[in-house]
């Protein structure tokens, strides 16, 4: 198969950014820029689904083209989707702004695409960063927000600081090995992880994944972030965003082969910090995008359990993980774009009487939450035991208990948003909430998926399986 095949799915997304960049040249119309985002999004999900089954090296051999990257580039290509879904109604952006949104967009995307399948350390460190520059320009799309630039201004400083870290991080890997190229560190990097250099290599590498994943302490860009930028671009780096970390992060960690106890300990470290940390302070939260922020730097914590565990349940374990994550918080956002009015942030109590103002969003924010609280029978409750199963077949009951514990804290203020929709009475005349035929449809797939993947999760987590059965050495 030759290359340009292989790249098709990319180079779909090269000519969208190509078509959004001649938008931004053009008179602003948000309804043609829309109707072209719905069409080019919905294209280039189709394009990457069936492209899912090749395989190859193309570049030189610095770019994999496998399941693995494959069905995370659908992942990430269905975030893109759902998130221009969402748009519709993009009051919390200039209207004469809207084309460059869906161009920046739209080549974070492309970058998540490009990480998903790099196996050369400069050509993952380019990925990382191309995806992050267009994402702090988005943060700093809000229309009219109090705060002005300064959360992009200090999203950017962060990025900047985490990437400098990786950077060295790489330079201090490519001068153990003498080599970047993934395939040749994997036959070398086993038997030398516990060696100074190399070990201090790989944790300052990972910098850069921990700050995308919202791991703490890289996470303190988070909370802010969400907050100031559009509810659509919050929805975005909670999913899309995400999805592209947990694939760079379990292509790396693989490298070790499982070797290496000081790795271990350092990844057990930021995953019990991030879950304790998230939760505690998602429990002192009223505006809702400032906790889902700290919910995400709590599940960054759940998923690190599945990629320290380093064998084959545990990476399929964090790759169905990303994918119930995607599918919940997206959810969440939805419900948060209905019931914003013109763009603005709400808290808690703004989603009073939900149940009746729009009964199918406040159902799906119920599975929602129920799944990134670990309840049956969602998509949530099946991530969860994935993950806790993977840590107790490698002995580490304790870790799971701390992580039950941090289950138990999560209900507080995930059980606090659902009884604002469901038992606490709008303290005016409840406004109905106008959802459409199609953003109806929307909820109820969302509903069906996370049921689904609750009671009959077989079939996707032989898929997750099968993705990470290659990244063994």
């Amino acid at each position: 198969m030759t290359d340009w095949i292989l790249f098709i799915p990319e180079l779909y997304t090269l000519a969208a950014v190509g078509v959004f960049f001649f938008l931004c040249l053009c008179r602003a119309r948000p309804g043609r820029d829309y109707a072209a985002a719905m069409v080019l999004s919905a294209g280039g999900l189709v394009l990457t689904v069936c492209t899912a089954g090749f395989e190859g090296l193309v570049f030189e051999g610095v770019y994999q083209v496998d399941l693995y990257s494959q069905v995370f580039k659908a992942l990430i290509y269905s975030g893109f989707f759902l998130t221009v879904c969402l748009c519709a109604d993009l009051s919390g952006v200039d209207k004469a702004r809207h084309s460059e949104f869906y161009l920046l967009l739209c080549l974070s995307t492309l970058a998540m695409m490009l990480l998903a399948s790099s196996v050369h350390l400069l050509t993952i460190y380019i990925s990382l960063e191309i995806s992050s520059y267009s994402l702090y320009v988005l943060v700093y799309f809000r229309r009219g927000y109090p705060k002005g630039a300064e959360p992009a201004f200090q999203y950017f400083v962060f990025g900047a600081a985490s990437s400098a870290v990786m950077l060295f991080g790489f330079a201090l890997v490519y001068g153990a090995f003498g080599t970047a190229h993934m395939a040749e560190l994997m036959g070398q990097v086993p038997a030398r992880i516990n060696e100074p250099l190399v070990f201090t290599g790989f944790v300052l590498s990972l910098s850069g994944f921990f700050f995308k994943l919202a791991v703490f302490p890289f996470h303190f860009w988070a909370p802010e972030a969400y907050e100031a930028a559009p509810h659509q671009v919050s929805a975005y780096i909670a999913t899309a965003s995400k999805v592209a970390a947990i694939a760079i992060l379990v292509r790396m960690i693989a490298m070790t082969g499982g070797q290496g106890d000081r790795m271990a300990w350092v990844l057990i470290f930021l995953s019990v910090a991030s879950m304790t940390a998230g939760n505690l302070a998602a429990m002192a939260q009223k505006d809702i995008k400032r906790l889902l922020a700290f919910s995400s730097v709590a599940h960054a914590g759940y998923v690190m359990i599945g990629i320290l565990c380093a064998n084959a349940m545990g990476y399929a374990g964090a790759v169905f993980y990303g994918l119930s994550l995607m599918v919940m918080k997206f959810t969440c956002f939805m419900v948060v774009v209905k019931a914003a009015d013109g763009g603005r942030n709400i808290k808690t109590d703004a989603l009073a009487g939900l149940h009746q103002r729009a009964p199918v969003l406040a159902l799906a924010l119920l599975l929602a939450l129920f799944g990134l609280a670990g309840l049956p029978p969602t998509i949530g409750f099946t991530a969860k035991l994935l993950v806790f199963k993977a840590a107790m077949d490698q002995g580490l009951l304790w870790l799971v208990i701390i992580a039950m514990f941090n289950v138990v804290i999560s209900l507080y203020y995930y059980l606090g948003v659902l009884k604002a929709a469901y038992f606490i009475a709008p303290a005016a005349q409840p406004r109905a909430i106008a959802v459409s035929l199609p953003f109806r449809l929307l909820a109820l797939a969302m509903i069906v998926f996370m049921v689904a993947g609750g009671l009959y999760p077989r079939y996707m987590m032989a898929l997750a399986g099968a993705m990470t059965a290659g990244l063994f050495p």
